[in-house]
């Protein structure tokens, strides 16, 4: 490659990264702005950010998206290593259309996922007002009508983080010397010891990984969130789609700005990690 190609290169990928990151920059730089508008500088001021966690409807939202998220990671992340760990073990022609299913999720459409979830919970729900009617005829006192909120909203992102964290843990599994378990029962070690002083240190690190996926995709969800959270539960990406609804606040600026720095320091974690494990290598 000529250095005058090198240089076409390098310009055409500055122009790429101008036009993914200059909107978000403009956005950032006018959430510190001293007016309502958004396309005349007046003075800094902090005041949109103040008012940011003034405002009940947004920081109720920030709060339920903390909580979704952190639930979802956390179940996610124990279920995924141990569903990866399961998988490991099965045989190859079974485990492959195990993980093509598996894949299924991170692949298909948001949109589509959230329209199946949302007919999966309506369809579950009328079904059990009849399962309940039936035991509440006997004498049981069930309620007889669900609604959509904070655990179907749950149970939703937990559709999509699995994968990632399985994804994030096979590639540990497969590094590891398969006879080490061996080894570690023929030392004296019951399976569960082999498991937590043997297996889970060799897959540390891609647990981590996985849950730090699988916390960024459930904090900037909103497709999948927008079908399954119902009318009582909003997450942080839902209220400010309802924002823009209305006139535009400068909130929205804040809180969207918050939003990517979060996002954008998970991200930036992730990838660290991951540079420093192909280093020790």
């Amino acid at each position: 490659m000529t250095k005058k190609t090198s240089k076409l290169n390098q310009f055409f990928m500055a122009l790429v990264f101008l036009f993914l990151y200059a909107p978000i920059f403009v956005l950032i730089v006018f959430s510190f702005n001293d007016s309502k508008s958004r396309t005349v500088w007046q003075g800094f001021t902090l005041d949109w950010y103040v008012e940011l966690f003034r405002d009940r409807e947004i920081t109720s939202a920030i709060g339920t998206t903390l909580l979704v998220s952190l639930l979802a990671t956390a179940i996610a992340t124990v279920v995924g290593a141990l569903a990866a760990v399961g998988f490991f073990n099965m045989k190859k022609r079974i485990r492959r259309p195990l993980m093509t299913v598996n894949n299924i999720p991170m692949t298909n459409a948001d949109i589509v996922t959230g329209v199946s979830l949302c007919l999966l919970f309506v369809a579950f729900f009328g079904v059990w007002k009849d399962f309940a009617g039936w035991l509440n005829s006997m004498g049981f006192q069930l309620p007889t009508r669900l609604h959509m909120g904070f655990a179907t909203l749950l149970i939703a992102h937990l559709t999509f983080d699995i994968p990632y964290v399985i994804l994030s843990v096979m590639p540990k599994l497969r590094q590891m010397d398969k006879n080490l378990i061996d080894a570690a029962q023929d030392l004296g070690c019951t399976w569960m010891q082999a498991f937590w002083k043997v297996v889970l240190p060799e897959i540390r690190q891609g647990i981590v990984s996985g849950a730090l996926i699988a916390f960024t995709m459930s904090v900037d969800d909103f497709v999948i969130s927008y079908f399954t959270a119902g009318a009582t539960t909003s997450t942080l990406a839902m209220v400010v789609y309802g924002m823009t609804k209305r006139r535009i606040s400068p909130k929205i600026n804040a809180v969207s700005s918050l939003l990517f720095v979060v996002v954008l320091t998970l991200l930036v974690i992730v990838n660290v990690r991951e540079a420093k494990q192909e280093q020790k290598k």
